[in-house]
C-alpha cells in the first residue's frame, strides 16, 4: 500500500492511499496555515477509517516542489521521518504528478527526499536594521 502526502496548498492538505497504483481512497483537508498540526491526525484518521496499520505502508509518495515554503517542507518531513521509521522508500512526486528521483538525497542505506522551492522563503525578518 502507498501514502501520498500533498501540502503544497497554504490551505489544503491532500492525503491518499493507493493499493497496485489505484486509488483507494484520497482526503482533502482544510488547514490553512495549520499543516504541521493536522497532518499526522489527519493521517492517523485515514488509516482508522479504512483499518490500515502503519505497518501496512511500503512506500511513501511527496509532493515535493511548489507551494509555500513552510508547508511543504512539512509534508517532505513527515514524509521521510515516516519512510525512513517504517524502513519503506519515499518518492517524490512532481506538482503534476510525474516521479522526480532527482529530488533523492541517500542518508545511509535510505534515501531522502529533498524539497524544491520555487522562490525564496519570506519567513524572517526584514534586512533592514533595527536600532
Amino acid at each position: 500500500m502507498t501514502l501520498h502526502i500533498d501540502t503544497t496548498s497554504l490551505e489544503y492538505i491532500i492525503i491518499a492511499l493507493k493499493q497496485r497504483n489505484k486509488e483507494i481512497i484520497r482526503r482533502k483537508i482544510r488547514a490553512p496555515r495549520r499543516q504541521g498540526e493536522r497532518l499526522i491526525p489527519a493521517i492517523a484518521t485515514l488509516f482508522k477509517s479504512q483499518n490500515i496499520q502503519l505497518s501496512d505502508i511500503k512506500k511513501i509518495t511527496v509532493a515535493n516542489s511548489g507551494g509555500g515554503f513552510t508547508s511543504l517542507r512539512i509534508g517532505v518531513v513527515v514524509a521521510n521521518a515516516l519512510s525512513y521509521s517504517l524502513g519503506c522508500p519515499v518518492i517524490a512526486v512532481s506538482k503534476n504528478g510525474q516521479i522526480d528521483n532527482s529530488a533523492l538525497k541517500k542518508f545511509g542505506q535510505q534515501s531522502l527526499v529533498v524539497p524544491f522551492y520555487d522562490r525564496l522563503p519570506d519567513i524572517g525578518h526584514s534586512q533592514k536594521s533595527v536600532l
